[in-house]
């Protein structure tokens, strides 16, 4: 899968088959839309391409207006949507920049500059409620006219449901604000999944280790940045590890800003998924894991993020969410897992 910013690229396929959208989280609706969009494709032979925004257009308006109850909470970050588009047969994905000049561009140049001659777009698929330029005064309608004029096919298809209930990136957001994992898996077709680079901490796990009974080395976390201010999901999790073994690893996480640390720390007080194995692969020493691209699975909740008042408060914290994601992985088998793996 090839990846632009912008679409001013020699790179770009000249002629393709575009569907348009924030993708966030590249759920079963969005996977049901790329699998009509590869199909479209195939039968006139060109490759698909997915024109998504970044930062998200209600994230620019937030930071505009300074009123950031405007902004959505994210799903994913950008690096899981790529992955995930990759995963959907993508060929080519635009990511076009969200700024003040976008906003205030016309429907009619958005079709012109962007779609024709930016993209060479031949098909093009939207969504039921979609909606495109300056004031979103475009719509399906208008575009179908352009299409019409210019030669390009249009379609649009509607709403994705699981059982009764549309699918959407708000559904989704919905579900893990409440702590439903399985929910959010059902809408996903895939455990709700963070991956990245992990990165240096802390290192307070190892400050823990004379407080942790059992536990030499305290309680080492793989630490990964989400980078955005505003993640869907928050809370502590029982979590499977992937990338650091040939098997995933169980663990415990904490997906949040840490309250009970100080947000002046070495990652700035960012939002984090601090994951901890419980058990820790050998090979990979004390230091082995950094720097490694990683892929977190949060299954379940266990509970919201508590401050804690001191080192010992924390750690006995820590060893009962230890104990308490044991509980839950012994009842928790591949069948189980097996039940949300049904991507389109």
């Amino acid at each position: 899968m090839k990846i632009f910013r912008g679409f001013k690229h020699p790179g770009l396929a000249p002629e393709c088959a575009v569907t348009i959208g924030n993708f966030d989280g590249v759920h079963r609706g969005h996977q049901a839309m790329l699998a009509l969009l590869s199909a479209e494709a195939a039968q006139r032979g060109i490759p698909t391409c997915v024109l998504t925004f970044e930062p998200h257009p209600r994230d620019f308006f937030a930071e505009k207006f300074k009123k950031p109850e405007l902004a959505p909470a994210r799903v994913g970050t950008l690096r899981d949507k790529l992955s995930q588009l990759k995963l959907c047969g993508v060929d080519q994905v635009v990511v076009l920049p969200f700024n003040a000049a976008l906003a205030s561009q016309s429907p009619e140049a958005f079709i012109q500059d962007v779609l024709v001659q930016g993209l060479g777009a031949q098909y093009i698929l939207v969504g039921d409620d979609f909606r495109f330029g300056a004031q979103r005064a475009g719509d399906y309608a208008m575009l179908d006219a352009a299409g019409r004029q210019q030669g390009f096919d249009v379609a649009r298809m509607n709403s994705y449901e699981v059982h009764g209930e549309r699918v959407s990136s708000t559904t989704v957001r919905a579900a893990l604000a409440a702590g439903d994992m399985a929910a959010a898996a059902q809408m996903l077709g895939h455990p709700y999944t963070i991956s990245g680079h992990v990165v240096h901490g802390r290192k307070l796990g190892r400050q823990l280790a004379e407080s942790a009974p059992g536990a030499s080395d305290g309680f080492r976390t793989l630490n990964l940045r989400f980078n955005h201010w505003k993640p869907a999901a928050s809370g502590i999790f029982a979590v499977l590890v992937h990338g650091l073994d040939a098997q995933p690893l169980r663990g415990v996480a904490n997906l949040g800003i840490r309250p009970s640390l100080d947000p002046n720390d070495v990652n700035g007080g960012r939002v984090l998924l601090e994951t901890h194995c419980l058990d820790w692969p050998a090979a990979l020493g004390g230091e082995g894991a950094y720097g490694k691209i990683i892929r977190v699975e949060l299954l379940h909740k266990l509970h919201d993020e508590l401050k804690y008042d001191s080192l010992a408060a924390l750690t006995a914290g820590i060893a009962q969410d230890c104990d308490d994601a044991r509980a839950f992985f012994a009842t928790y088998t591949e069948t189980r897992r097996q039940t949300t793996r049904d991507r389109i």
